[in-house]
């Protein structure tokens, strides 16, 4: 049985890896996709060009079973057939021995189409120009949710405050693009190759092929961020009907360009708030409506709409909220997962509306957001008790005492920004990540299964579907397996996710792989220690079953949204160059409450990349829509993420604060470090521009046009006496940008 290496991320850091462009397969062939060039219409006609011995192409006609990519629904084609909806999209797999020759053979084919009016923006989705994309309103899924009497909120509110929050586009930016290759092997069709969830792979090529003699292999995966989690679908579903029918291995591996302008992204997504506040500062009720544009299938974009409405008030407890959100059908590229998950695009919007709402009712802000707190007697949005510990307070001082905030707030506001070339800001975010899938979906749909093989020598090996894509979750499995045994770490192995070997222990996603498979492989291992025999072969299986406190409705959204919430609190220190509108980071600070870290140092690991993925998000990873319906940006020279350059080092810590229901108290983390980045980012900015900004990211050109706006808006003295002063439904609205 191959294992992943024991010497933790030796061959990586040596350069020995062998990741999927680098292996050799004897008699391989190259594969390129023929995609589209309409964003929207019929395929009217084709003309294919005639073939060179060895050279093939194929489409729908070709599948054996059915034409899908079983993505939660069944509505993405695995090659168009009768219509396209977006730029890129599958049409052909062209395969043969040169790829010279098959780049030729792509530029022969002819497709002509019977174009339709795109739209690429929810507002041109709502149009519904030449008719709905899907269904009759283009809305691909939708969700409400009530907490309290909404009406009887506002009621008691004396100032309402409404507001508009969106973040755009981001992309992952991987470094190992997309890529697999497909070979035949004992009768079955194998896809080895470079992804987060080999059982999601399996089960795509088993629905093309109509049959189950399939396998998929993880190979060394250079990041995934969730770009890797459904997207390697896409290419396995047309290797593996190819490959079905030539019983020759096949390499599909996407060049850059390629990669960014055809993958999936982290969805767009606009929030509006409505927000009503007492006569003591208190707010009452929230009516929050946002939309989400999912692309041209559906995807994953349900489950991260699930993810937004749930936890749509963060870390607050309001006890009066109406929340509705809806995922649109546009023509462009699906979006589907991203770290988080729809926690950033949440965080970030929330964080800056209850920023923006404290400083127009002349609230300290960290006073206000304090104030507002779950505590231990609240109740979560979706109606449960607090379960275990809440340690905001702490994490917040901690995270306060550690960057020094008072007192550089209070420098900073006093800035005279009229004079100062260069002006500096502080900002502050607290924000959640739910742990596993939502609801009840871990108990009733995915039930991970893991097995525990012991060697007549003692050692033993870890059956896991769950793959390391950076995150360290070869050393972490291996820990919790051999602090359990109290065996040396050299002595427990780790299975390469492969789906002819390890049992479906669900997918690599929603920080579950600790909480979920990591909680019971400690739970195998201590069934292994208690039925040890020495020189005998033992093999002992465990299944996933939850906690009794954690019930969900899924009918009503009421319950335990997640089965546990990890919490953060991020400080990011800024200054302004007041000219040119660019933001320098010169610090950033971070607390975390994850339960119990397995292992601290690989945990530093997610802390780091985790923050500066997350302001790269809100300062500079700027992802354009075109009038022609492609991204602007196609290389690493125009996508712009940070660099070694552009972050400070960062202050870190964590709350222990462990969970009962976890590997030796741990919860999830590996999102969570990407949820507060941007919020805390953009409120550095505003405390040294003073100028309101309520959309990402916050780009120089953006600062700059917030800076020329300033002299025709109210002063903030003025807007804050607008505010104080208002009745019910009067309160002045803030920069909706």
């Amino acid at each position: 049985m191959d294992t992943v290496n024991t010497h933790f991320k030796w061959e990586e850091a040596t350069g020995a890896a062998k990741y999927i462009a680098d292996r050799h397969y004897e008699g391989l062939l190259e594969g390129r996709f023929y995609r589209s060039s309409c964003p929207r219409g019929r395929i009217k006609s084709v003309t294919l060009p005639t073939l060179p011995d060895g050279y093939h192409i194929f489409g729908a006609d070709d599948v054996p079973g059915q034409n899908v990519l079983p993505i939660v629904e069944i509505d993405w084609p695995a090659f168009a057939d009768q219509e396209v909806r977006f730029v890129g999209q599958v049409i052909y797999l062209v395969v043969g021995p040169d790829p010279d020759v098959v780049d030729e053979l792509l530029n022969e084919i002819d497709v002509e189409y019977a174009p339709l009016e795109p739209a690429y923006t929810i507002e041109q989705s709502k149009a519904l120009k030449d008719g709905a994309i899907h269904a009759d309103d283009n809305v691909l899924d939708t969700h409400r949710l009530h907490k309290g009497d909404i009406e009887a909120g506002f009621a008691q509110a004396v100032t309402i405050i409404e507001e508009t929050c969106s973040t755009g586009y981001q992309e992952h930016i991987y470094l190992e693009t997309q890529g697999a290759v497909c070979y035949p092997q004992d009768g079955k069709v194998v896809l080895e190759g470079s992804m987060q969830c080999p059982w999601y792979v399996h089960h795509t090529m088993a629905v093309v092929l109509g049959h189950d003699n399939v396998r998929a292999i993880q190979c060394p995966t250079g990041g995934g961020f969730g770009g890797k989690e459904d997207f390697p679908d896409v290419l396995a579903a047309p290797l593996a009907v190819a490959v079905e029918k030539l019983q020759q291995p096949i390499r599909l591996i996407f060049e850059r360009g390629e990669d960014i302008a055809t993958t999936s992204k982290r969805h767009p997504v606009t929030f509006h708030y409505k927000t009503g506040v007492d006569a003591d500062g208190k707010i009452v009720a929230m009516d929050i409506k946002f939309d989400v544009n999912a692309g041209a299938y559906l995807s994953l974009s349900g489950i991260v709409l699930q993810r937004s409405i749930t936890t749509a008030t963060n870390v607050y407890d309001i006890p009066n909220v109406r929340v509705e959100g809806h995922a649109w059908a546009t023509n462009t590229v699906p979006t589907g997962a991203f770290r988080g998950f729809g926690s950033p695009q949440n965080c970030f919007c929330m964080e800056t509306h209850i920023h923006h709402v404290a400083k127009q009712l002349g609230a300290d802000p960290v006073a206000f957001k304090q104030r507002h707190f779950l505590t231990a007697e609240s109740h979560s949005l979706t109606g449960a008790e607090i379960f275990g510990d809440l340690v905001l307070d702490e994490m917040l001082h901690k995270v306060l005492d550690m960057s020094d905030y008072h007192r550089k707030f209070n420098e900073y506001t006093r800035q005279d920004g009229s004079q100062a070339e260069r002006r500096k800001g502080i900002g502050l975010a607290v924000f959640q990540h739910g742990c596993g899938f939502a609801g009840d979906l871990e108990d009733t749909l995915v039930r991970a299964k893991v097995k525990l093989l012991k060697g007549s020598d003692g050692n033993v090996q870890i059956l896991a579907s769950n793959t390391d894509i950076g995150q360290g979750l070869s050393l972490t499995f291996r820990k919790i397996v051999a602090d359990t045994l109290g065996k040396p770490l050299e002595e427990i192995q780790l299975a390469v996710p492969d789906t002819g070997i390890v049992p479906d222990s669900g997918p690599t996603v929603a920080s579950r792989s600790i909480l979920i498979v990591g909680y019971i492989l400690e739970k195998a291992a201590k069934k292994l220690k208690k039925s040890w025999v020495e020189g005998e072969d033992q093999e002992i299986t465990e299944v996933y079953c939850k906690p009794d406190y954690h019930q969900w409705d899924q009918n009503t959204y009421q319950g335990n949204a997640y089965q546990a919430t990890s919490y953060g609190a991020n400080v990011v220190e800024v200054e302004v160059d007041m000219a040119t509108g660019e933001a320098d980071i010169t610090g950033a600070w971070a607390v975390y409450d994850i339960g119990r870290a397995i292992d601290s140092t690989i945990f530093r690991g997610q802390i780091e990349g985790g923050l500066v993925q997350a302001l790269g998000y809100g300062s500079c990873e700027k992802l354009e829509m075109t009038q022609d319906g492609v991204f602007a940006q196609r290389s690493m020279a125009d996508y712009v993420i940070p660099t070694a350059l552009d972050v400070p080092a960062i202050g870190s810590d964590l709350v222990d604060n462990p969970y009962p229901y976890g590997p030796n108290g741990a919860k999830g983390g590996g999102e969570l470090t990407h949820n507060g980045g941007a919020a805390a980012f953009v409120a550095a900015v505003e405390n040294a521009i003073g100028v309101p900004l309520s959309s990402i990211p916050v780009t120089p050109e953006k600062v700059c046009e917030a800076l020329a706006r300033r002299s025709d808006e109210p002063s903030a003295q003025q807007r804050e006496g607008q505010v104080k002063g208002s009745g019910p439904g009067n309160g002045a609205p803030i920069d909706e940008d």
